[in-house]
């Protein structure tokens, strides 16, 4: 035992001791952070579009207004869509919209700016005859030749033909497409307004239509009141989804370094020196519980950050998450699941590892086994609306699924033999996991033989004898 510990603590040493390890631990909230913040600054300082609009000939007329139309709607969209963001936020942390800062104002206000903005046309455009002249008097407008403060976005020509409305949009950029989008569902309301009025519907009702936008309030009788869902009702699902994710990331993290570790340490016959003083048994153990310290440690480094910036900038959101992990069992599921799911892929790792000296060693098994892990992946995202679909549960119950599926469906309040079943076909694979794979591992540290399916399974079967 001794020896096992004395292992498990050179493995946590070898990587936590250097400057590596703690760019990599620091590195994943940074990213996550700037995942989440990078959208949101770019869109906020997502210019506006400056776009001049000529009607071309007199089945044209109009349609100038109704690209005008669409650009209130959708100010009128994006100012309720503020409005609604505001009161969502004074309800779950009980601060008045109004109390909030300038900076959360001036976020807001950012966010709702229109897309593109209507300027008067250029007098060379609109006096050039249609045909070669206007095309080059655009391109000046939309080119380097103009100053950039005078520069247009975008010219858009509208006209009607047989089948309705239709437009050319000149972009400055062949590869933005914001103009000819908006242009395209403005002409498409424009149409259905005029198909309505010639089937003799009042412009007043069209209008009042288009302009509809319903208040909708969900109700169930699972949420905290017993009526109206609010933001605390739908955390644990979001909580759940990311904790899945954590999951994945922290375990396959873990293994993958159990891997690079016995890869290298077989390569430079350090494996082989180990062998003279301990037992392959001892090694394997030594060598996961030395990198489930490791593992421990990124999860306490990426709690204490995660939990720091979330008191630090939502305190009533981190009263609820806290709430949610201690008084709901969510934070004991986490645990249990993070266990049982390192044992079973640290020792197959560790086992794979044994066996190969580089990394192309490796592939011949790793590809396959990195194919089965991106469907929890792929799935865990449909457990947040869809948790009871069958195929979702049946994966959830599969155990190298178990540990992720399960924890992003634990908000859902699966039936207890499920989570028990789980649970218990999780822990009881993940011990025939290292029955085999310690088998594997003490065939493939104590020869030199190359990894290949054949070779695995024979070591399986024979354990190294």
């Amino acid at each position: 035992m001794n020896r096992t510990f004395l292992i498990a603590r050179r493995e946590y040493g070898a990587y936590a001791k250097t400057v590596g390890f703690w760019l990599s631990l620091l590195a994943f909230p940074l990213f996550a952070v700037l995942g989440g913040a990078v959208p949101l600054l770019i869109r906020s300082s997502e210019p506006v579009r400056a776009v001049a609009i000529i009607e071309e000939g007199p089945q044209a007329v109009g349609l100038a207004a109704s690209i005008q139309d669409a650009l209130r709607r959708d100010a009128d969209r994006r100012q309720e869509r503020e409005r609604q963001v505001a009161e969502a936020a004074e309800k779950s942390t009980g601060v008045p919209a109004a109390a909030g800062g300038g900076a959360t104002k001036g976020a807001f206000a950012s966010l709702s700016r229109p897309r593109l903005r209507i300027v008067e046309t250029p007098a060379d455009i609109a006096s050039a005859a249609p045909g070669d002249a206007q095309d080059e008097a655009v391109r000046r407008w939309l080119g380097d030749d103009t100053p950039k403060d005078q520069r247009l976005d975008a010219v858009v020509f509208l006209t009607r033909d047989a089948g309705g409305p239709a437009a050319r949009v000149w972009a400055a950029r062949a590869t933005d497409d914001t103009v000819e989008d908006f242009v395209r569902d403005a002409l498409r309301a424009a149409n259905r307004k005029t198909v309505f009025e010639g089937a003799g519907i009042n412009p007043s009702v069209v209008e009042t239509t288009e302009q509809f936008r319903p208040n909708i309030a969900v109700f169930s009788p699972r949420s905290q009141s017993g009526g109206e869902v609010s933001f605390r009702d739908k955390l644990p699902t979001l909580m759940g989804m990311i904790g899945g994710f954590l999951l994945w990331s922290l375990i396959i993290t873990g293994a993958s370094i159990l891997l690079n570790s016995v890869m290298e340490e077989k390569s430079n016959k350090i494996l082989e020196v180990l062998l003279s003083s301990a037992s392959p048994m001892e090694i394997l153990t030594g060598k996961v519980l030395g990198v489930a310290m490791l593992t421990l440690t990124v999860l306490i480094g990426w709690g204490s950050i995660g939990a720091a910036g979330l008191i630090t900038a939502a305190p009533e959101q981190a009263g609820m998450v806290g709430d949610i992990l201690l008084s709901g069992g969510m934070l004991g599921w986490f645990v249990a699941f993070m266990v049982g799911g390192y044992m079973m892929y640290a020792v197959l790792f560790a086992a794979i590892g044994a066996f190969c000296e580089t990394p192309r060693d490796a592939q011949t098994l790793m590809g396959p086994i990195m194919m089965i892990l991106i469907i929890p992946m792929m799935t865990m995202s449909m457990a947040m609306s869809t948790p009871d679909a069958p195929v979702i549960r049946i994966l959830s119950l599969i155990p190298f699924f178990t540990p992720f599926i399960m924890m992003a469906r634990l908000p859902s309040d699966p039936p207890m033999i499920e989570l028990i079943g789980a649970m218990g076909g999780m822990f009881a694979f993940a011990l025939f996991m290292m029955w085999l794979s310690g088998r594997a591992f003490r065939a493939g540290a104590l020869s030199d033989v190359k990894l290949s399916w054949k070779s695995f399974a024979g070591a399986i079967r024979g354990g190294g004898n």
